[in-house]
């Protein structure tokens, strides 16, 4: 399924908050001439994120819709690697959306921009990508 087939809203999306120092940073993503296609990029500054062939599901499915304490709802499909993500801060297990998994917040490595989070339990882990802050690569 492509990208733009799972409802992305195309908005603006916000700098990160409280960002006091440049996080760790991904590997920026290299493709060969004509395959990006299946490129996922940052909707802010268009740096390459990661590709549709990384979507994975988790608990039963790739989307997932959540609230966040502050009850700022998101949707987010789920990847097994988001290279041209950095991250940003410890890992905690406080207000977990996934049941054993502790998370850390995931920027553009790029803009900075918040693109989701990253989950890490024993022997696993995943990014949750924020799908209306992405955008496919259509060239």
């Amino acid at each position: 399924m492509e990208l733009n087939a799972i409802a992305l809203h195309i908005k603006g999306a916000a700098r990160p908050e409280g960002q006091g120092s440049r996080p760790d940073t991904g590997t920026h993503l290299r493709e060969k001439p004509g395959r990006n296609r299946s490129l996922i990029l940052c909707r802010a500054c268009g740096r390459a994120i990661t590709h549709e062939r990384e979507r994975m599901m988790v608990q039963g499915s790739h989307l997932h819709t959540f609230a966040n304490p502050h009850g700022r709802v998101f949707e987010i499909g789920c990847f097994r690697t988001a290279a041209g993500c950095g991250y940003s801060g410890a890992l905690t297990a406080e207000f977990t959306w996934f049941a054993g998994y502790q998370w850390k917040i995931a920027v553009c490595a790029g803009c900075l921009t918040h693109l989701g989070w990253l989950f890490v339990s024993a022997g696993s882990r995943f990014t949750g990508l924020i799908l209306n802050r992405l955008a496919q690569d259509n060239r």
